[in-house]
């Protein structure tokens, strides 16, 4: 059949029909590193893909030439060490692209408009590269700040990394150009990055880790998702049916094609019968495994078929995306774009009345060889080949003028100590050791580069008047924070970093980014610190539900800075919090509104932040939970009402037990707040119940867990009632006097009533007992 080019205008099910075995394996391998392979006899074209998750990385040889991976010694050995912006051979001879805030400063907006231009930005440029298919977002969580792809990543928080990667996704398909959400899942770490096993409580799993992604895959339909390296509580993510069929596809819905990590299949016809549908890159050993399998039928045709149509349809869709006109924009336009984002998402996170830079303060110090050579993104294959680098000092000094008197000096030696005493300000450059920010390697430590905190505490005690400028890919600990007078945080905010600073330090630009991870004090106080990076291959997430800013709240720990903080030069106040309903059940949504007022002189905009305190019943919950954010900008004094919709599956936890997301009955509090450690308004909300209060019974259920439930009560009194000959109370005094046994129910009724209760009566009671209460929770 394979010179059949009649076929090329029949249904996707036809042209599937037709091929061979190896023409369908052709179909769902990559060609080598960044295309799929054409089909010519079905008239199936091969799409280009290519990383990015804030800039477009095009490898001229690997695309244009179809170059294989890898690359001789002398340019392995020439980008050994070295910063991630001083690398422009690492991946061969690539095309200049944007490189826009990377993933750890954007999580910083909270703004999900500015997330959405990002996208049709990005989207734009794959468009005028011709790149069909953008590797990216990278959505996971950063459960510790040492993980090396934390730059890439959002926030510590599902929601807010579900509701900006959705919107990143939006803005990149709208200009016809398909993304690929990665990593899934549970990839929080890169030590023995392909081989870790990472092991996660389902709670944990389901409320915390695959949130984010379910929250991107409903919201923004992703054409493609990326499976993760690791293992997954001792299944390969790439072959693991649960993950990738049975919450992927079924539970959620999602209905695009699941692409592996390069070279993460290891057993390429089990990744297929998991659901996992194209192999990148092309791989000679894992095509020939695979159609071995096929044409001995360990793995069946109709599995093949399945994702052969699923690939067709992907190849429709980069197709259609290719036509039309491709837009017009100029490198200089989208440079000033990644300007505005970075300086949007930026934290001013001290603030001793020092910045804005004021009139009065003419003699300037600059500091620190950041100043000229900025690190502006991590390593790894995001890595991205910028069109232009602002220089900060430069752009410092365009900004100020001539009316001020800028010295810069690399380090704090003693004659910049001096110059440091009788400066009217000292702003210090800094960043964390480049070696160690990236793909393939965790950080070591959240110390600044050598020497820089010792740099910073010397010029603090030469001078009160210290600004400090971090650019780093997490949270870093500040040993001399008391000793400065205002520290922003840039994180890794792209090429026009330099820029976006001057904007800030000046007034030009009011920063409003607000922390999407919370800055520890100390290393230790992380949550998973110690379990943290795991041994003997695996990796367990101690802390279960209880990440970021949930676990210092449950461990009452005093953060550096809190989630959701930021500073900003003006002030804002909260006022008239209302909800629609004083309570809610599952099914049911309310409107939460607040109004928010800019007390000060100056316009800016306020990430406001919305909590849920519910205590757990059953179920163990976190002191508070994000449940919704807005970001209104508001002129000096003007005045907005926020509202927030909640539903109440937002609201609700993940019941093991039952295999189903539930409301438990309780009391509980919604918070408004400018972070998790500033409330402003509360409110009372009643969560109404979709579950009983009471686990399900088995045979050893103790006594404790039967006794306050009235169904099992209802049913195991009757059972007594009939077999011992009593009336109903004698069978609930029976019943009581077990209260205090440690054996299970029945157990302990069969020791105190010296009697035998036949297996097969337990097992129907128990039944009867457990449909009772389904039938119960049903018509809640």
């Amino acid at each position: 059949m394979s010179n059949n080019t009649m076929l090329a205008d029949q249904p996707k099910e036809t042209i599937v029909d037709a091929m061979t075995n190896q023409e369908k394996v052709d179909l769902l391998s990559g060609f080598g590193m960044w295309k799929t392979a054409a089909v010519p006899a079905y008239g199936i074209k091969p799409i280009v893909m290519t990383d990015g998750t804030y800039g477009v990385r095009y490898s001229i040889p690997q695309i244009d030439s179809d170059e294989r991976g890898g690359m001789d010694v002398d340019a392995f050995l020439s980008v050994v060490n070295q910063r991630a912006s001083d690398v422009s051979i690492a991946w061969g001879e690539m095309k200049p692209a944007t490189c826009f805030p990377n993933g750890s400063a954007m999580g910083n907006s909270w703004d999900e408009a500015l997330m959405l231009r990002l996208g049709t930005l990005l989207g734009k440029e794959c468009r005028a590269m011709g790149v069909h298919l953008l590797l990216g977002p990278g959505i996971n969580l950063r459960r510790t700040p040492l993980a090396g792809r934390s730059y890439e990543y959002y926030s510590e928080d599902p929601l807010v990394t579900g509701k900006l990667s959705a919107a990143v996704i939006e803005g990149v398909q709208s200009q016809g150009v398909g993304t690929s959400l990665k990593h899934f899942a549970c990839n929080n770490s890169e030590v023995e990055r392909t081989t870790m096993d990472s092991i996660v409580e389902e709670r944990a799993l389901r409320e915390i880790y695959l949130k984010g992604f379910e929250i991107a895959v409903k919201q923004s339909k992703p054409w493609t998702i990326m499976s993760s390296y690791n293992r997954l509580n001792g299944v390969q993510a790439s072959e693991d049916p649960w993950l990738l069929d049975a919450v992927l596809r079924k539970d959620w819905g999602y209905e695009g094609v699941v692409v592996s990590d390069w070279h993460g299949i290891k057993d390429r016809p089990a990744s297929l019968m998991a659901g996992g549908d194209l192999d990148m890159p092309e791989s000679p050993r894992r095509k020939a495994d695979l159609l071995a399998a096929l044409d001995s039928g360990a793995v069946p045709a109709e599995v093949a078929d399945l994702s052969c149509t699923r690939m067709l349809d992907l190849i429709d869709r980069c197709n259609d995306g290719a036509q039309g006109p491709v837009s017009v924009y100029t490198a200089e336009e989208h440079h000033a774009e990644a300007r505005a984002m970075a300086a949007a998402s930026m934290v001013l996170v001290r603030n001793e009345a020092l910045l804005p830079i004021r009139p009065e303060m003419r003699q300037i110090l600059v500091v620190g060889r950041d100043a000229g050579t900025p690190v502006i993104q991590g390593s790894g294959c995001a890595t991205t080949i910028p069109t232009m680098v602002d220089q900060p000092l430069e752009q410092l000094e365009q900004a100020l003028g001539s009316a001020r008197q800028l010295t810069f000096r690399q380090e704090a030696d003693a004659e910049t100590l001096k110059l440091a005493a009788s400066a009217d300000l000292v702003l210090v450059y800094t960043s964390t050791e480049g070696a160690y920010d990236g793909e393939g390697s965790d950080r070591t430590t959240l110390a600044l580069g050598p020497g820089q905190d010792q740099m910073i505490a010397a010029l603090a005690a030469a001078s009160d008047k210290v600004a400090v400028v971090i650019a780093c890919p997490d949270a870093v600990e500040m040993p001399w924070i008391d000793a400065v007078g205002a520290v922003l945080v840039t994180f890794y905010s792209g090429q026009a970093m330099g820029g976006a600073v001057a904007d800030i330090l000046t007034g030009k630009v009011n920063p409003s980014g607000k922390l999407s991870v919370t800055f520890p004090r100390r290393l230790a106080d992380v949550p998973g610190f110690l379990h943290y990076p795991g041994e003997n291959g695996q990796h367990i997430y101690g802390e279960g539900i209880h990440v970021g800013y949930r676990s210092y709240d449950m461990r009452e720990i005093q953060p550096l800075f809190p989630f959701g903080h930021g500073l900003s030069y003006t002030t804002f106040e909260y006022s008239d919090l209302k909800v629609s309903a004083s309570e809610i059940g599952l099914r049911e949504e309310i409107s939460v509104t607040f109004t928010v007022t800019n007390t000060g002189e100056r316009a800016g905009a306020e990430v406001v932040q919305l909590y849920l305190q519910a205590p757990g019943k059953r179920l163990r919950r976190s002191p508070q939970e994000l449940k919704g954010f807005a970001k209104p900008m508001l002129q000096a004094g003007e005045s907005e009402q926020v509202e927030i919709t909640l539903k109440g599956s937002d609201l609700a936890i993940w019941d093991p037990a039952l295999a189903r997301w539930v409301l438990e009955g309780v009391g509980a509090r919604l918070v408004v707040g400018a972070s998790s450690r500033d409330p402003k308004l509360t409110v009372d909300l009643a969560l109404r119940a979709s579950v009983l209060p009471f686990r399900r019974i088995a045979y050893d259920t103790q006594p404790a867990y039967v006794l306050p439930n009235a169904i099992a009560c209802e049913q195991i009194c009757a059972y007594l009632t009939k077999r011992c000959n009593i009336s109903p109370e004698d069978a609930m005094r029976l019943l009581q006097h077990c209260s205090n046994s440690f054996f299970g129910i029945f157990t302990s009724l069969e020791r105190r009533l010296r009697l035998s209760i036949p297996e097969t009566e337990v097992a129907d009671l128990i039944d009867s007992i457990n449909a009772a209460m389904d039938a119960a929770e049903a018509k809640s």
